[in-house]
């Protein structure tokens, strides 16, 4: 099936899944848009279904009714939030009926997932895109531009910590390494240096520490290593375990650059350059990340261009995910074969969406709540 046409100036939107980050983050931004709507949520919760539904005019449909849902004509797209090892499940059928994807990241729980939805993509030509709301944001955007323009030098490491309690209820604690630490807040430190550094990594390595006393089934620390074919170095280290830490520095032969914080969303992120020994202070808007990202996807449908933060660039960083994995489980560094990336971010895709307030949630709370 082809990809589907959109009729009007906006592309409608189904939203599946109505966790937390849905309902605090994308639905009260689409509004926004200005070439976005949504007409449908799909949720397993009877009670979600019913309240999103009133509050945003939205037809509601049951996962066991997703079938049903993909063959109406009530949507353009889907904004697919669920738990990481249902992302193919949902994605795959979506893109055979020739349906849009937003896709949260991580893309998938294998690269051969990974490779099943790139392919229904390429069959039927809708348009996937991976929910990298970075890719969109004024801060990291400035610092890409800023590192390929030769400000810092050559850049030479990169260091990240990431950290957060994330409650033993959570569903994030339940299901192993996919939904650990590792793949749910180590893809941002990926993400960040594979396109600071403008090059693939070649190798892994990685140390993980599961306490005794640990609730969760993986290791809820875990520090990682890559290095690159230039030789550049980049280390980051994710918890569940931990006070809320968000942070990277990218230092090179003339300077260094901190981004702190430099993940999250909420917030204007901000940071420091520091060349010859003096140090300018960096501070960006508070934007809606979330409303950026999807005004940049639907004019991507409605102009026909393919979106940046493609199945390609989900993929590169599910392979170093399996990589990490690997050495978590044999304790020995794992060798990558060499991948150019095609497309990298840049400045043309800065959106700066006022910030959303987000409303009152209905059975969903936050990981650390």
């Amino acid at each position: 099936m082809q990809a589907r046409r959109v009729s009007g100036r906006k592309v409608r939107y189904a939203v599946v899944g109505g966790g937390w980050i849905s309902q605090a983050a994308f639905m009260p931004g689409v509004a926004q848009t200005g070439n976005s709507e949504m007409t449908a949520i799909v949720t397993g919760d009877p009670k979600k279904a019913d309240a999103l539904a009133q509050t945003y005019g939205l037809t509601a449909f049951s996962y066991d009714q997703y079938p049903e849902a993909l063959a109406s004509d009530l949507f353009d797209a889907v904004y697919l939030a669920l738990p990481n090892g249902m992302h193919r499940d949902y994605a795959v059928p979506a893109l055979e009926a020739g349906c849009h994807v937003l896709l949260e990241k991580p893309m998938a729980v294998s690269v051969a997932e990974c490779e099943a939805i790139n392919a229904a993509a390429a069959a039927s030509s809708a348009k996937l895109m991976i929910a990298y709301r970075l890719h969109f944001e004024p801060a990291t955007l400035d610092a890409i531009a800023r590192i390929r323009a030769g400000e810092i030098g050559e850049p030479r490491m990169f260091t990240a910590t990431f950290g957060q309690h994330v409650n033993a209820d959570n569903h994030r604690a339940k299901q192993g390494y996919w939904a650990g630490p590792v793949p749910d807040m180590g893809t941002y430190p990926i993400n960040a240096v594979r396109n600071l550094f403008g090059e693939e990594p070649v190798e892994v390595a990685a140390v993980g520490s599961r306490r005794p006393e640990s609730p969760y089934p993986f290791d809820g620390t875990v520090a990682v290593t890559l290095r690159f074919p230039s030789g550049r170095l980049a280390q980051f280290t994710v918890s569940y375990e931990t006070d809320g830490v968000d942070a990277y520095r990218v230092t090179g032969t003339k300077g260094d650059l901190h981004l702190q914080p430099a993940f999250l969303f909420g917030m204007g992120l901000s940071g420091t350059l520091t060349r010859d020994g003096k140090a300018e202070r960096l501070t960006y808007p508070s934007v809606d990340q979330f409303g950026g990202q999807t005004r940049y996807f639907s004019d991507c449908i409605l102009h026909d261009r393919p979106p940046e933060p493609d199945g390609e660039e989900g993929l590169c960083d599910i392979r170093i995910l399996e990589a990490v994995e690997r050495a978590l489980a044999t304790g020995q560094p794992q060798t990558l074969a060499p991948h150019t990336r095609s497309r990298r971010p840049d400045s043309s895709q800065r959106m700066e969406l006022p910030e959303v307030e987000p409303p009152a949630m209905v059975n969903a709370a936050r990981p650390d709540s």
